[in-house]
């Protein structure tokens, strides 16, 4: 998480590691009527950043401001796992959150993953996808 400068710190690590992209995108690119409204203010600020480094994704964001009193740049992490179908993620999903809590129910994002987020009951926060283009 980054506090405003996550696009500075994303062009970067792609210039460091000479690679592109995998996913970029603004608050301010919710559609209309997802029930997601950014608040005005973080329209230009990084919801998801995605840069390929050898066999890893590093992934980034600014939180928006309603996020910022959860994260303090520097030292939060999310582990970010990806799986091969939608029942895969509901079964991770529950077990992980046992104990825990539900950050951002598991639902169909207008990204076109099947995602949620969570934190378990050490504090750890996850990120658990099911993307179908992404499954053998």
């Amino acid at each position: 998480m980054f506090n405003g400068n996550c696009e500075e710190a994303f062009n970067y690590y792609k210039a460091v590691f000479q690679t592109e992209f995998l996913a970029f995108s603004r608050f301010g690119d919710f559609p209309p009527g997802s029930g997601q409204a950014p608040n005005p203010a973080d329209k230009e600020k990084i919801m998801h950043v995605a840069l390929p480094i050898g066999d890893s994704v590093l992934m980034g964001s600014d939180g928006g401001s309603d996020w910022s009193k959860y994260h303090v740049q520097g030292n939060n992490f999310s582990v970010s796992v990806s799986v091969e179908s939608e029942d895969e993620v509901n079964r991770l999903f529950e077990e992980l959150v046992q104990n825990g809590k539900t950050d951002m129910p598991v639902q169909q994002t207008f990204w076109g993953e099947y995602f949620g987020m969570l934190t378990d009951q050490f504090g750890i926060k996850w990120m658990i996808g099911y993307r179908p283009e992404q499954s053998n």
